[in-house]
């Protein structure tokens, strides 16, 4: 990224330049991603391509005011995180499903980041409803956050028994929120093309969740939570406090993609696997 598309990336989020990489900065990097850039699956049932390239994801978050899910937000914000001085590593993770089963290979992406401090955080704007702020990545504990109950732990053996290879202490790692694991997390770090297989089986299976519903998320400013899911606008306020209605017109859920999301659109996206919903 140059000077010009770092400016524009902070100004897309909100964001002052931070003068330091430090984690406080981090943390407030993160948190205003997660305000301003949308976790959203439109690309798919808009007949768009998904090019992990980063040329082609900083025009669409940046240039298009849009946002994406987790190789594109992920992918971009790493991409901010190291012009802006971190040191950050992509990692490929599984994420877990009905039955405690685990997804495919490189199910997400997710980033480690190293501050000037020497601190490690594992940090994750594209995995919807999860940490307002980066976790602590060598920390075993509890991690409170406003979305949840956090803690990073040592995961057990795969369904083919393995623990993911190397020295114990390079493992595996369970992501879990509220006694529930999420994903789990490989240490090894990969690169961007890495991941076009997971993003190519997502945005195309019909066994892929994406395929099969929309969705369109962020959070709101006093940290609760807006979601269009089709025509259905969600919002969860900080205190747990929930509301839902119904969009019946293709104008309200149009001007809902532009007023909550910031997202213009020229039709309204239509699920892409219809069975999965029938």
């Amino acid at each position: 990224m140059n000077s010009s598309q770092v400016d524009a990336y902070l100004h897309r989020i909100g964001a002052a330049p931070p003068q330091r990489p430090t984690g406080q900065a981090l943390r407030r990097l993160h948190l205003c991603h997660l305000r301003a850039v949308p976790f959203e699956n439109l690309s798919i049932h808009l007949g768009e391509e998904i090019v992990l390239e980063e040329k082609r994801l900083l025009d669409k978050v940046i240039g298009a005011r849009r946002g994406g899910f987790c190789y594109e937000l992920n992918g971009t914000f790493g991409a901010l995180l190291a012009a802006l001085g971190y040191e950050v590593d992509l990692l490929a993770a599984r994420v877990y499903g009905d039955g405690g089963r685990l997804g495919i290979p490189y199910d997400h992406l997710a980033l480690r980041v190293r501050t000037v401090e020497g601190d490690t955080w594992l940090a994750d704007v594209g995995f919807g409803a999860h940490s307002h702020f980066p976790l602590r990545y060598t920390e075993r504990g509890e991690q409170p956050d406003p979305g949840g109950e956090f803690r990073i732990v040592a995961a057990g053996p795969d369904p083919a028994g393995a623990r993911g290879g190397g020295p114990a202490e390079a493992g595996d790692l369970d992501v879990v929120l509220g006694g529930t694991p999420q994903y789990r997390l490989e240490t090894r770090p990969r690169a961007l093309g890495d991941f076009r297989a997971g993003a190519w089986w997502h945005s195309t299976s019909p066994l892929s969740h994406f395929t099969g519903s929309l969705v369109c998320s962020r959070i709101t400013e006093d940290g609760g939570r807006i979601t269009l899911g089709g025509r259905t606008l969600k919002t969860t306020a900080a205190d747990g406090g929930r509301g839902t209605r119904e969009l019946a017109t293709d104008e309200e859920v149009l001007t809902a993609y532009r007023e909550q999301f910031g997202i213009e659109l020229s039709r309204v996206p239509t699920v892409r696997n219809r069975s999965l919903n029938s």
